[in-house]
């Protein structure tokens, strides 16, 4: 969804901006406004959120912004929080990753149902942060993937 410069003014105008976006009164969810041109921004609106809307490629929606005071930009899940009550190590190397790195591993546990699943997304990726070298971590490391070469 493209939003104008002067929309993006409002929210301070130095982008990445996080903000809670609700859509046709009806989806919510969290996001970013990331850079076009000329102050210019837009925040990406999936084909699900797009079905829940009921919208088609090219229809207006209304769209309604408020910043996003959340400290990760998106929700903990709760068998992350449990797992960082019991792994200090594991939390502080959690809370030494870019934001960006910390909303991947957030996004990553919470988008599976299944709690079994989230414990074992959860636990995967804390376990292989702990084992690699502090400021040289990758996702595909995380994930237990071999590095890329370089």
């Amino acid at each position: 969804m493209h939003i104008p410069a002067k929309v993006v003014k409002q929210f301070g105008g130095t982008l990445p901006i996080r903000v809670i976006c609700r859509v046709n009164d009806c989806v919510e969810f969290q996001g970013g406004m990331v850079n076009l041109k000329e102050g210019d921004a837009y925040i990406t609106f999936s084909r699900s959120r797009m079905n829940e809307t009921n919208a088609k490629l090219g229809d207006t929606v209304t769209l309604s912004l408020i910043t996003d005071t959340s400290e990760f930009g998106t929700e903990v899940p709760e068998e992350l929080a449990v797992l960082f009550e019991q792994d200090l190590e594991g939390k502080m190397r959690f809370d030494l990753l870019k934001k960006s790195m910390q909303r991947y591993i957030l996004n990553y546990v919470n988008s599976v149902k299944s709690i079994d699943k989230r414990i074992e997304r959860a636990t995967l990726l804390v376990g292989n942060l702990k084992q690699l070298q502090l400021g040289k971590e990758t996702f595909r490391e995380m994930l237990g993937l071999p590095k890329e070469r370089e």
